[in-house]
């Protein structure tokens, strides 16, 4: 189960490296790859919610305003 679930998190990673900057798509696609992920590995889905939601604030960070 935990080889599975680390196999579907480093591709999901992969994906993502070499880009400079995350789109809000990339992030959402990332997520729902990482929540599919978690939820096959039988992980609680109110757990899974937290996760996602915080991964998603972190990532978008703080955005500075365009001039």
């Amino acid at each position: 189960m935990f080889d599975t679930l680390s196999d579907r998190l480093s591709a999901t990673f992969k994906n993502l490296r070499g880009k400079g900057r995350l789109s809000e798509q990339d992030i959402d696609s990332a997520a729902r790859e990482i929540r599919i992920a978690l939820l096959e590995a039988d992980v609680a889905l109110p757990v899974v919610r937290e996760f996602i939601r915080n991964v998603k604030e972190r990532s978008s960070g703080p955005r500075s305003p365009r001039l």
